[in-house]
């Protein structure tokens, strides 16, 4: 296989699992090191020289590539990482929440979106996050009024929806200017902050921001983290039922958050939100190119709790999706 697939590949591997930033971001170091040169020229190169951005593993990669063979770390990591595809992943469409280097993701808008092509998707969402989640390094409404202007001056082979991920406030507004929230495609509400409040206090916070019309998504609805480098967090406590309720009544899906330390929420609430009639969204919280593919932990989770697939906005027609965003 081609050196630069290899490597790509194996970056996007280490991604989806999460591993260290580092280590997936020197594999891209490497692709993009030997990016144009020739099979003959880069084996000559690595055989007579060291070639800065390219250390001992990358290399063999090369090496391996060059022979006409799969790596054989990428054999390892394909074997270590396989996935089965549910029937309800097939039918997704895209993603309503990632993240990208404006914000506290590891790539940029271009790489984003290029790796939901590459799985086939008709649109992302940039949803980078807001200006109170500092240690995130949020937008301010100048710097997501910038990144809008990149994202129109780019050329991309699918749909790129403008969006935020917004922090929902203790007192329920929301953490971006109505100026801003009225620019975007997609507003994704969520809570970052006191996730140990009060039943009473999450219950009321969650209603009104769901309430005030400018949110399209709830995401990561109690804030739990069950496994990952992170550490365990509890969910939040809240009235799900009155906040699903909320949902169904201001036509705001529930994110199903596909990436495996959170999966959220948990089964039992899902089963409450479709008792409440609410519509779902299934997005990957992708931080990397790599864990785009996560949507598939998603899907197997909305399968295995009957999520009906007419429910979830993600599986619609991209011209359908866009009339519900545009609240037509």
């Amino acid at each position: 296989m081609e050196p630069v697939d290899a490597l790509t590949e194996i970056a996007t591997l280490l991604e989806r699992e999460r591993a260290s930033k580092y280590r997936s971001k020197a594999f891209r170091s490497a692709a993009a090191a030997i990016d144009g040169l020739s099979g003959a020229e880069l084996g000559d190169r690595l055989r007579t020289a060291h070639i800065p951005g390219v250390g001992d593993t990358s290399r063999t990669v090369i090496l391996q590539s060059l022979e006409g063979r799969v790596p054989d770390y990428l054999a390892e990591l394909r074997a270590r990482y396989a996935v089965t595809e549910s029937t309800l992943r097939t039918q997704l469409r895209g993603d309503l929440h990632a993240h990208t280097d404006w914000s506290d993701g590891t790539a940029g808008i271009e790489a984003m979106i290029d790796a939901a092509a590459s799985l086939g998707h008709e649109y992302q969402a940039i949803t980078d996050h807001s200006p109170r989640l500092r240690v995130a390094r949020g937008l301010t409404a100048e710097r997501l009024a910038a990144q809008l202007d990149v994202i129109e001056r780019m050329q991309t082979p699918i749909r790129v929806l403008r969006g935020i991920e917004v922090d929902i406030l203790e007192d329920g507004t929301l953490d971006q200017t109505d100026e801003m929230l009225a620019r975007l495609d997609v507003v994704v509400g969520s809570v970052h902050s006191k996730l140990r409040s009060s039943r009473e206090e999450m219950t009321r916070r969650m209603v009104r921001a769901i309430g005030s019309g400018r949110m399209h998504v709830l995401g990561h609805v109690t804030g739990r983290l069950v496994t990952g480098e992170r550490g365990t967090r509890p969910p939040s406590e809240l009235d799900a039922r009155a906040v699903f309720a909320a949902c169904a009544q201001h036509g705001v899906a529930v994110e199903i958050n596909s990436r495996p330390e959170r999966a959220d929420p948990p089964d039992d609430l899902i089963a409450v939100a479709l008792e409440e009639g609410c519509l779902f969204a299934i997005d990957s919280d992708a931080h990397a190119p790599g864990q785009v593919s996560l949507l598939d932990h998603g899907a197997a989770r909305a399968e295995a709790c009957a999520v009906p697939a007419q429910r979830i906005v993600t599986t619609w027609p991209l011209a359908r999706l866009e009339a519900w965003l545009a609240r037509d």
